[in-house]
């Protein structure tokens, strides 16, 4: 998937955040947030040269290149999930929660796509959530689909948040 739609999921994780933890929309907690997860979406590509997360990230993307690490294998694992989750300990609950599960849409939206996921890296199998027919091809009208999806419910998850309780 590209960039775009991986910040985008990024951000859809993080209103469930907000919604979850009752955070005001409009504060500096959920702008922070909603920043967050449109940086930590994408965030998993930085294992891919050349990627807008390589070339931010680049010492970490350089020393990913150097120790030889195939694009959606480790940093798409849930060895790197956890590990990530161990980093972020200090951090306050709804702010850990936000990175992690936005930087946890990326695999799982990759799922999504033919070629699949190291999921249980350092075994090299790869993981795929659709049989190869209907799978989501990177750049392709379908993820432009799915992309548009994922903008409509990012657009409808805060509408939906503050309407008074009983309309719906």
């Amino acid at each position: 998937m590209l960039q775009k739609t991986h910040s985008i999921a990024g951000i859809v994780a993080v209103e469930t955040v907000i919604m979850h933890y009752h955070q005001p929309l409009l504060s500096w907690e959920s702008g922070a947030a909603l920043l967050i997860g449109c940086l930590a979406g994408p965030l998993a590509d930085v294992d891919k040269k050349g990627s807008t997360m390589a070339k931010i990230f680049l010492p970490i993307s350089f020393i990913l290149q150097l120790l030889r690490v195939k694009h959606r294998t480790f940093t798409h694992s849930l060895f790197f999930l956890a590990g990530l989750a161990a980093l972020l300990t200090p951090l306050p609950l709804f702010f850990f929660w936000s990175f992690l599960l936005a930087y946890a849409s990326h695999p799982l939206i990759d799922m999504f796509n033919e070629q699949g996921i190291a999921l249980f890296w350092p075994w090299k199998k790869k993981f795929r959530l659709l049989p190869s027919i209907f799978s989501i091809k990177t750049g392709s009208n379908a993820e432009d689909s799915f992309r548009l999806v994922l903008l409509v419910v990012m657009v409808m998850l805060p509408i939906f948040y503050m309407l008074p309780e009983g309309i719906l």
